[in-house]
């Protein structure tokens, strides 16, 4: 009898161990993508819910007319739009070549006193292309349009 007490110790264990393996392991791969996770915001959420100020995301929708202004050196200022609301945004780099106004765009960055700092730029990348949380943002506020075929 003893023998037998001795297996359930023994299977007992190896559950008991790999549990905490597994706990281990997740909370590890948790930490490790803390940063590479970044949440899609329509211009309207950010108005609504304004991010914690260190938080990265991405926001999304169209580049505002009359907004675009380039400034000194590579500084690039314009609003983008869902219809609802509009959020100003900053950016220092280089456009991507099919950035302009009334296209979609989602930008990559920071929230910080009203303004969101991008880190990262993407337009559009062929006439019918934009990304499909910037059409359901668009047709929530209902401003999306079908592209011409």
């Amino acid at each position: 009898m003893a023998l037998m007490s001795l297996k359930k110790k023994r299977r007992v264990q190896v559950i008991a161990l790999a549990a905490v393996a597994l706990i281990v392991s997740s909370g590890l791969i948790g930490y490790a993508m803390r940063d590479g996770i970044n949440f899609f915001r329509s211009p309207s959420q950010v108005m609504a819910e304004p991010p914690q100020p260190g938080e990265v995301f991405r926001i999304g929708g169209l580049v505002e007319e009359g907004t675009l202004v380039r400034g000194a050196g590579s500084e690039i200022r314009f609003s983008v739009t869902d219809g609802g609301a509009t959020v100003p945004v900053v950016f220092s780099g280089v456009l991507p070549d099919l950035f302009e106004e009334n296209q979609g765009m989602v930008g990559t960055g920071r929230y910080v006193d009203g303004v969101f700092q991008a880190s990262e730029i993407l337009a559009k990348h062929d006439e019918t292309y934009m990304p499909k949380e910037v059409v359901d943002a668009l047709k929530e506020q209902g401003v999306y349009q079908e592209p011409e075929s």
